[in-house]
């Protein structure tokens, strides 16, 4: 028995066998209970929102919240899964959003974008969708030299730099690509850009090398006790300038702007 399967949660050593509903809701649980993750989670909201010009009467939509607890944070945001989900505001294809033209003030989400199966139709309702300088901000996994050691060796998820846009299968959990943002936004910015002028890239950034790896994330044993977090984002923070080696996410902030100049 290798190290990996000594540190595994017990209620996820099947989890590969349940279906996306039953996985995301054991997920749920899982987030509930381990207070580093929860830790974790609470700054990938922070970042997200940092973004955003968050106000009282404005449309603002997370896809893919399965497990999360954003509404907890910010209670104007909409909350949305593909998954008939309890606690949902709304479900829906992010691909076919139930929205008007010109009408979403923001759209944020976490570890969403590599499991879409047809990224272009996607980005095609984002412009739709979007207002005039309207923003969609995501968190994804990272493609730097520490990243693509773990995902690689240590993640069951593919991690395929090299692909294309295309995501294989039709699970929603299982089925993706950690590489797909890296891919979009880094290898082939120019492209995403021809394709989409109207979605300018304001930033990108990379984050989090350790600590959600000591979190456990959603299958492992948390690595530390929980009174541990502060001290670790702590020196991650001192880390931040290797982002671009040190990094396990990227945060890719987009806006929409109907005269189609770029400012990365």
């Amino acid at each position: 028995m290798g190290m990996l399967d000594l540190l595994k949660l017990p209620q996820v050593k099947t989890a590969i066998n349940m279906d996306d509903c039953s996985l995301t809701l054991l997920h749920k649980q899982i987030l509930m209970e381990k207070k580093f993750l929860r830790k974790v989670y609470e700054s990938f909201y922070r970042d997200l929102m940092s973004h955003v010009q968050y106000y009282e009467n404005g449309t603002f939509i997370e896809l893919g919240s399965g497990a999360g607890f954003i509404k907890q944070m910010y209670p104007k945001i909409q909350t949305s899964d593909v998954l008939d989900l309890p606690d949902l505001d709304r479900i829906f294809d992010a691909t076919k959003m139930p929205f008007k033209n010109n009408s979403v003030d923001a759209i944020v989400l976490i570890n969403v974008l590599h499991h879409i199966k047809n990224i272009e139709l996607f980005f095609a309702e984002v412009t739709r969708v979007l207002k005039e300088t309207g923003r969609i901000v995501m968190i994804e996994p990272a493609n730097t030299l520490w990243s693509r050691f773990v995902y690689t060796r240590f993640h069951h998820e593919v991690f395929d730099p090299n692909a294309d846009w295309q995501v294989e299968g039709s699970r929603h959990l299982l089925d993706g690509n950690d590489a797909l943002a890296w891919i979009i936004f880094n290898r082939d910015k120019e492209q995403f850009q021809k394709k989409y002028p109207e979605l300018n890239i304001i930033k990108i950034y990379n984050h989090t090398p350790v600590s959600y790896l000591i979190s456990g994330g959603f299958t492992l044993k948390q690595l530390l006790p929980s009174c541990m977090y502060v001290p670790v984002r702590c020196i991650e923070s001192l880390f931040q300038f290797a982002g671009s080696l040190t990094g396990m996410f990227q945060t890719i902030v987009l806006e929409r702007r109907s005269n189609g100049k770029t400012n990365a």
